[in-house]
């Protein structure tokens, strides 16, 4: 899902990771489990560079190694886009609920 010019977003957000450890396993598993709820196709990739990656795929998301403090960027695409997007960005935000 890397190639930018098969997927047109129809909704995208921003949120910061503020967990001090940064996206390890077990908010990578909260947000991907989130992500898979919806139809929409959604990537994510951590600061303003980089490579997208599948929202839906633990290790991807895992493979990021987004720090604290970086920017996790979503982009979605589906009948559903902007609701997941809102979603993805609200548990970023309460800290992976923590």
């Amino acid at each position: 899902m890397t190639d930018s010019t098969a997927f047109v977003p129809a909704a995208s957000g921003a949120a910061v990771v503020v967990d001090p450890t940064g996206l390890h396993a077990r908010p990578a598993v909260k947000l991907t489990k989130l992500a898979k709820g919806f139809e929409a196709t959604i990537r994510l990739r951590a600061g303003g560079e980089g490579n997208w990656v599948n929202a839906k795929s633990p290790n991807a998301v895992m493979k990021m190694k987004a720090r604290s403090g970086e920017v996790l960027n979503f982009e979605a695409a589906g009948s559903d886009a902007e609701q997941a997007v809102l979603a993805l960005v609200a548990l970023v935000e309460r800290n992976f609920d923590d």
